[in-house]
């Protein structure tokens, strides 16, 4: 197996372009988490229309599906880590944006939707790059550790950045923005440190045939297209997180404190359970173990939609973080170690269609269905949804679901490529 003793925990942060890269991520991933408590009270705030909280992960995914497929050629064509800070730099563009508006006094939303397509183009660029940087950054006896301390690190800052977000709001939300924006400012000096991996660079003439090279891959390759198609069902169908500031004011009577407390479990759930995975990697039965954390963040939506009790509520979330938490890791495994360098950008975005936009599009998803059927009912047959997707994916992809252990690591490229440092 690929994963030994050896690579396990933090001993994979001595290398530092690694450090510097995971160093960028909190930042940005803490300021984008800020934003996000304050966009969302900011809209239900002013429109009270649950429509609306939907609109917010629309107006992200458009773009994320117009741009995607491009964006994994360039991650494969161009310098991964000049990506990363260009799209870190579009990042804090946006947040600079929403701290002007709202300081204008802003009375209607369009504006906060109209940035929110702007940041979906920088995310749709940024997530192939970011994906597929991280195998050029360590050796691949230390690539699980890294995924795992990368998915830890991670979902740190998604529990320190909407109570951050929470308690800053109660001064306003020009103070979260402005906040945000020096954490931005941050992460993109510590992403340019991290310049100087090595990355087979694609050089075949851009083309369409080049541009869906990803896709052929995945549609090839069952297992991977098990793993991430899993993803985009149970994300589409489980997106209730897209409706807590609604549940936070109308069901459990809280403010945007509470709000934040309530964003932060799913995080607080996937930490500790990355944690884990980082000093104690599954190694056997790891279809079982994939479609048990799908199944779990499925269960867990039904809980959430079931209860009023705060307390309840957040152990909840928290469960939901952990089995999303360990599909996440073995996912991501799975696609990154069965594809070659030189398509990595490509086939990254592919996994980003079916993983990130389908968080945009399940939020917008969850928005829809509680317009027409109410909140509670809305996040209930969102988790009885996502239950049922696991079920029937284990039928449809028998393969993957009684898969024992993970392929090793594929680290060579193919086709027209050549090595340069990036």
């Amino acid at each position: 197996m690929f994963l030994n003793s050896s690579s396990n925990g933090f001993s994979v942060l001595r290398h530092r372009r690694f450090a510097f890269y995971l160093g960028a991520r909190i930042l940005g991933t803490i300021a984008v988490q800020m934003q996000g408590v304050a966009i969302g009270w900011q809209v239900y705030q002013l429109t009270g229309s649950l429509f609306d909280l939907g609109l917010i992960g629309l107006a992200q995914f458009a773009p994320f599906l117009l741009f995607i497929l491009l964006a994994g050629h360039v991650a494969d064509r161009y310098n991964r880590g000049n990506i990363i800070s260009l799209c870190l730099a579009a990042q804090l563009l946006c947040t600079l944006l929403l701290w002007t508006f709202t300081i204008i006094g802003m009375t209607v939303v369009w504006p906060v939707f109209t940035i929110l397509v702007l940041f979906g183009s920088a995310r749709a660029f940024m997530m192939p790059a970011t994906q597929a940087v991280l195998v050029n950054m360590v050796p691949s006896e230390s690539f699980g550790a890294a995924v795992a301390l990368n998915s830890s690190s991670f979902h740190v800052a998604v529990i320190i950045g909407p109570v951050l977000g929470g308690l800053l709001y109660l001064a306003g939300p020009d103070i979260v923005y402005l906040a945000a924006s020096v954490l931005l400012i941050m992460a993109v000096v510590l992403m340019r440190m991290a310049r100087g991996t090595i990355q087979v660079l694609n050089t075949e003439p851009a083309s369409w045939h080049t541009v869906l090279e990803g896709l052929r891959f995945v549609w090839s390759r069952p297992i991977v297209l098990g793993a991430i198609s899993l993803d985009l069902f149970a994300v589409l169908f489980g997106g209730a997180t897209a409706l807590l500031p609604a549940y936070a004011h109308d069901v459990l009577h809280v403010g945007p404190t509470g709000l934040g407390i309530l964003r932060t479990a799913p995080g607080v759930g996937a930490a500790l359970c990355s944690v884990a995975l980082a000093f104690h990697p599954i190694r056997r039965r790891v279809g079982a173990w994939m479609f048990g954390g799908v199944g779990l963040f499925g269960i867990a939506t039904v809980i959430l939609g079931w209860t009023n009790s705060f307390a309840i509520a957040l152990l909840a979330l928290f469960a939901l973080g952990a089995g999303d938490m360990v599909s996440v890791y073995i996912r991501h495994l799975l696609v990154q170690l069965d594809t070659p360098d030189a398509i990595r950008g490509r086939v990254s975005a592919v996994n980003s269609v079916f993983i990130g936009a389908s968080n945009e599009l399940g939020e917008f998803e969850s928005g829809v269905t509680a317009g027409w059927f109410g909140l509670i009912r809305a996040i209930l047959l969102g988790g009885f949804a996502t239950v049922g997707v696991t079920v029937i994916w284990a039928f449809i992809f028998p393969v993957l679901s009684k898969m024992d252990r993970i392929p090793q690591s594929e680290r060579e490229g193919n086709g027209s490529t050549s090595n340069h440092p990036s």
